[in-house]
């Protein structure tokens, strides 16, 4: 029993350390805007640089690449925005690196069709084979690419037209930028609770975590999208590889481990889709955790043997690492049980329980504020997203174990279906995701958590039954949700889905 009181005080501790890292990015990003309101001169994310005015003849050659997987609801409008884009045309290459299968190619080459018109060149690039999925369409584009900057967009981002004049200069700040990293905008925030939650979420990683750890020159990503490389630094550190489910993560670590430096602007917003149905945000959410995990067990190592500061390396291998606490959050209900069972030192647990609740809810309602948002309206789609957090905890933890354990699995790309605000359309697509058998699993805890509830109440145990509460209302919100969205796409009218993923790792 003392085993188990070490392993559940140590599992506290450890979701501490993640709330105490919540605290420390937002207490940066709060300083460093108190004293660029002050001396603005003094910006890491200055992009004044953006605003000069450049000889039209003077522009750098510049290819857009576009990795495409399955994407009939929204291709059309991703190459009229990149169409747009307000670069000279001898100087813009842009690849739409196509590994559909189904009638997203016909729409591809329908609206190519209508651009040429307007003198835009598009190369439309279909691989003989499709391996490695979204890195390897990028692999593969790699070697037919002629700019020296390279921008990539997903299928569902829209980028503004002086997108590549506001980025592009920021390489000429420095040589040693290797990429960067535009702040993600979201076209269907408003759509529903579920969006707004989901919102919050990302809104934290990029007005918090983003803009902080870029300001204090600690180790930050490309996320994948919405965002510009140097070439010649994708090659120096290897290229893109197939080896984690985060290829782009992947990249971000071996290129500043090559000593490349990656920019985030916070002042350039791509707007992009949000998840709107639950089991594909659990999709995505299975897909980052999983791969962040892969990409930590391959280069932690390389991380602390790089020639970097320690507290460099800390956050690092805590940014590396950030998916744990899912099954630390997990742990810390199963591990509920025996500490009811002997009603041993719980108060040693509490301060620590306390530090990691109120870290991530301080980070997300101090991203709300940095956007403008009222007190009532952040507090009412943190009561989305706090659930939705914790209830994901199974989902993420299978994600983590199959990474420790090296198990395969397959790419499921997140769908996108351009749905109208309050439109129910999107359940009627083929690219709805069947609800995953998780969701059982998900009733299962949440009825453990009622019974522990139940139990800490008899026992007079007050301390324990916030958290069980939390754990009760988030499992059956996350469960509930994805049997309700199942019912209504089974509802709706038959219709053939086209196979999601991509081949296997």
């Amino acid at each position: 029993m003392n085993f188990l009181l070490f392993l559940y005080l140590a599992n506290a501790v450890l979701l501490a350390v993640a709330g105490i890292q919540n605290l420390i990015l937002t207490w940066i990003v709060y300083k460093s805007d108190k004293i660029l309101e002050s001396e603005p001169s003094q910006s890491v994310s200055d992009f004044s640089l953006a605003n000069e005015p450049w000889e039209r003849n003077s522009f750098p050659p510049v290819t857009v690449q576009l990795p495409v997987y399955n994407e009939r609801h929204v291709v059309r409008r991703l190459l009229r925005a990149v169409a747009a884009l307000d670069w000279p045309q001898d100087k813009l290459q842009i690849q739409i690196l196509d590994d559909s299968t189904d009638d997203t190619t016909e729409q591809i080459e329908s609206e190519i069709a209508l651009l040429k018109h307007k003198q835009v060149k598009i190369e439309h690039i279909r691989r003989s084979v499709r391996t490695d999925y979204k890195a390897g369409a990028l692999r593969d584009g790699m070697k037919l690419v002629s700019g020296e900057y390279i921008a990539i967009f997903d299928a569902d981002f829209l980028p503004s037209p002086d997108f590549l004049q506001r980025t592009i200069p920021l390489f000429f700040k420095d040589e040693q930028v290797g990429c960067v990293q535009t702040r993600w905008g979201h076209i269907n925030r408003d759509e529903s609770l579920l969006t707004r939650g989901i919102a919050l979420g990302i809104d934290g990683h990029f007005w918090i975590e983003q803009t902080a750890r870029s300001r204090i020159d600690a180790f930050l990503n490309f996320n994948g999208t919405a965002g510009v490389w140097r070439a010649a630094c994708i090659q120096d550190a290897g290229g893109w590889k197939a080896r984690t489910l985060t290829e782009d993560l992947d990249l971000s670590y071996r290129a500043q481990l090559k000593g490349w430096k990656i920019l985030y602007d916070n002042q350039h917003v791509v707007p992009a889709e949000l998840p709107l149905q639950l089991d594909a945000f659990k999709s995505q959410q299975f897909r980052w955790a999983k791969g962040s995990i892969q990409t930590a067990k391959m280069l932690i190592a390389d991380v602390w043997r790089a020639p970097i500061k320690l507290w460099q390396k800390v956050l690092a291998s805590v940014h590396l690492l950030n998916y744990a606490v899912h099954p630390m959050l997990l742990l810390n209900l199963i591990l509920t049980i025996p500490m009811l069972i002997t009603k041993e030192s719980l108060w040693l647990v509490s301060p620590f329980l306390l530090l990691g609740a109120i870290g991530p809810p301080t980070m997300y309602l101090f991203a709300a504020h940095r956007q403008g948002f009222s007190l009532q309206r952040s507090l009412r789609d943190l009561a989305v997203l706090v659930p939705i957090g914790i209830g994901l905890s199974i989902n993420n933890t299978r994600a983590v174990i199959e990474a420790l354990n090296g198990t395969s699995g397959e790419f499921h790309r997140t769908p996108k279906f351009a749905s109208p605000k309050g439109s129910k359309a999107w359940q009627e697509s083929g690219y709805t995701l069947p609800r995953h058998p998780i969701a059982w699993m998900e009733i299962l805890f949440m009825m453990l958590a009622i019974f522990l509830l139940g139990w800490a109440i008899q026992a007079g145990i007050w301390g324990l039954t916030p958290w069980l509460l939390l754990y009760s209302v988030s499992y059956g919100i996350v469960a509930g949700i994805s049997f309700w969205q199942s019912y209504q796409i089974e509802s709706g009218s038959k219709r053939t889905k086209p196979e999601l993923s991509e081949s296997k790792i």
